[in-house]
């Protein structure tokens, strides 16, 4: 089974072979890719691998570009850190996906569909451009919350991060008031803007100056100190640290 990864995170990469493993005993990674330049080079100087996992986002651009420059047969997984919107433009035009970080359980679901042949070889690229230029939507810009019998508003410019602790989920506010929400942490993340609010971890959903330090941890993962939290253990893995930079360079 010979497999091209293009991907622009090694331990990424790394990750998803030793995922791979198990379903296809006779893997071979014939090549791991990190850019399109190197990518659209390889085809022009080698056949079509039997299957092909593809980042969306790579160093030196969007993966897209590479099948407008050259035309395949070869079914693609695509991994992204896209939003389950977009996610779903992916599902209506058979293209398979992961999200990152990948999940075993939707890695094998993805390569029972390539197994049994139910991927369509070509790729719509009008459609799959389309997803980068999303139509523009509204955030919320205030939460109702609880306090006690009450329940007040709190303005989105006024919330500093939110946690879930022992299935519920929390607003703090920039001033270390905590309040209690009725949404989940994923119904959050759906409502507020990405270019403001990051999704750290499973229990953590942050404003970008709420970050009060990052520091650098064991196995090339992060540590994040918030604003007014008692909590000294935020982390963020490996596969969500070049994201994570990103959304703090903007």
């Amino acid at each position: 089974m010979n497999i091209l990864i293009i991907e622009d995170e090694k331990p990424a990469a790394n990750r998803l072979i030793k995922l791979l493993e198990p379903h296809f005993p006779d893997i071979s990674p014939i090549a791991n890719l990190d850019t399109v330049a190197r990518a659209v080079a390889w085809f022009d100087q080698n056949p079509e691998p039997d299957l092909i996992f593809c980042d969306i986002q790579l160093a030196d651009g969007i993966s897209f570009e590479i099948f407008e420059k050259v035309k395949l047969s070869t079914p693609i997984i695509f991994t992204t850190a896209y939003d389950q919107y977009a996610i779903k433009a992916f599902q209506v035009n058979a293209i398979d996906y992961l999200l990152k970080p990948i999940d075993p359980i939707e890695l094998a679901k993805a390569v029972e569909k390539f197994k049994s042949r139910q991927i369509k070889p070509a790729l719509d690229m009008d459609i799959l451009k389309s997803l980068l230029q999303p139509e523009k939507k509204s955030y919320k810009s205030r939460f109702l919350v609880r306090f006690g019998e009450k329940i007040q508003s709190i303005p989105i410019e006024e919330t500093a991060f939110f946690f879930s602790e022992e299935r519920v989920t929390f607003l703090q506010t920039k001033e270390g008031k905590k309040f209690v929400l009725d949404s989940t942490l994923e119904q959050v993340e759906a409502a507020v803007d990405p270019a403001i609010f990051f999704r750290i971890n499973r229990k953590y959903f942050c404003r970008v100056d709420a970050v009060e330090e990052v520091l650098s941890y064991s196995n090339s993962r992060l540590k994040v100190k918030l604003k007014n939290s008692t909590d000294s253990d935020i982390l963020i893995s490996r596969e969500k640290v070049t994201e994570f930079k990103n959304w703090l360079d903007q």
